[in-house]
């Protein structure tokens, strides 16, 4: 997992288990997703996902005291190789996020960028975040990649 240089930016790498256009539609399914997107104390997510260019998400992460509801806008959606959205989460100023997906044959790589923070520390807990979310989700894919792997394709 990489860190950025800047201390406002935060950037996440990860290799992933599955193809690149695998892991962009896992991505984007809100039914898998509130099995990864869990990071910290996080036990579960729901997610309303519209992807589109100016299309919008709702993201709630639930821990067993809080809800933390996350928003935003599709900015570029590119498949299989872009995402680039808004988010705004607890009362924080806006920033963005950039989810790049690399192709490595069989496998693939997760590059993800978010940056716009206006505090260090709001930038340290997100790297830690999207760090433990990129875990979550390769684990997600090693052990759904064969039923996505058939679902994709078939299409």
């Amino acid at each position: 997992m990489a860190k950025s240089a800047d201390p406002m930016r935060v950037e996440v790498r990860r290799r992933m288990p599955a193809p690149r256009d695998i892991v962009f539609e896992a991505w984007t399914d809100p039914e898998g997703l509130r099995h990864w997107m869990c990071p910290g104390d996080v036990i579960s997510a729901e997610a309303a996902l519209d992807v589109r260019v100016g299309g919008n998400f709702r993201l709630v992460m639930k821990s067993k005291t809080a809800e933390h509801v996350h928003t935003g806008t599709y900015q570029v959606v590119d498949p299989p190789a872009k995402l680039v959205f808004t988010w705004t989460a607890n009362n924080q100023p806006q920033t963005l996020v950039t989810v790049e997906f690399l192709d490595h044959g069989e496998e693939s790589e997760i590059v993800l960028t978010h940056e716009g923070f206006t505090q260090t520390d709001v930038a340290q807990r997100y790297q830690g975040g999207w760090g433990k979310i990129t875990e979550l989700f390769a684990a997600y894919l090693a052990r759904n990649q064969g039923k996505k792997a058939t679902s994709v394709r078939t299409r």
